[in-house]
Order: structure tokens, then sequence, then C-alpha cells
């Protein structure tokens, strides 16, 4: 049977939303807001979901503080009070939008989850507004 346990984590970030190769008048027109000169920021909500077997030696399915060190280390500490767009070489080429956020998420961590194991991640940017990943 397969079982699912989950992790969260909470982090803070701005980004804005802006493709350069559009002029300022659309980018403004498609993205509003989110199109601030000066940036604007997220309170964000990750939640890393792994789903497998349980390991009949230990009872888990991975041991939750190895999770949480690998969120934290590889995630939180990358991500947590930086400018997406200035500070975070994975958004030199894309725009800092949630879906691409998670993207670079995932692609994080994939490698470092054990191959037995499927992950999927919700991305919460807002309360009302939140991107989900799964293998």
């Amino acid at each position: 049977m397969n079982i699912t346990v989950c992790r969260k984590a909470y982090f803070n970030a701005c980004h804005r939303m802006h493709n350069p190769n559009w002029s300022d008048a659309k980018n403004k027109s498609v993205f509003g807001v989110c199109n601030n000169a000066n940036y604007h920021g997220h309170n964000y909500e990750l939640i890393v979901k792994l789903t497998g077997q349980i390991n009949p030696e230990t009872g888990y399915i991975m041991d939750m503080k190895i999770l949480a060190d690998l969120i934290k280390v590889e995630i939180e500490d990358r991500f947590d009070h930086k400018n997406l767009n200035l500070d975070c070489p994975e958004f030199a080429h894309k725009i800092a939008s949630t879906e691409n956020f998670a993207l670079v998420i995932f692609s994080i961590l994939q490698p470092l989850i054990p191959k037995e194991h499927q992950m999927a991640i919700t991305l919460f940017e807002t309360n009302k507004n939140y991107v989900e990943i799964r293998e």
C-alpha cells in the first residue's frame, strides 16, 4: 500500500512579473500590479509530498528530519528573503511566476529524493493562489 507523507516549509521572497521582450505598456497591461518596478513580496508556503511504501525496518516512508533538513538547505536557505529576479540565477532567463518557481523547486528537490518515492509539491503564493506539480 502506498502512503503519502508531507512536510511544510515557509519562506519569504519578492519578485517582479516582467517580460524583457515586451514594452513597459504591455508588461503593465498583462501583469498589472505584479509588474511593479520596485518588486513585491509573498509569504510562500511549500508542501512537499512523498508517496511510497513504508520501510519495515524504520516504519518510515522517509525520515522526516532528513526531508526537513533537505528542504531547509536546498530551498529555504536558497530563496528566503531573496529577490527572485535579482538574487537567484535560476530566474536569469525565466519569468519569476509561481509556476516557474514551483518548477525550479521541483527540479532542485527531485534528484535528491530516493527513486522509490514519488514526489509532489504544492507552492502557495497566497492563501488563494497555488501551484501543484506531481511526477
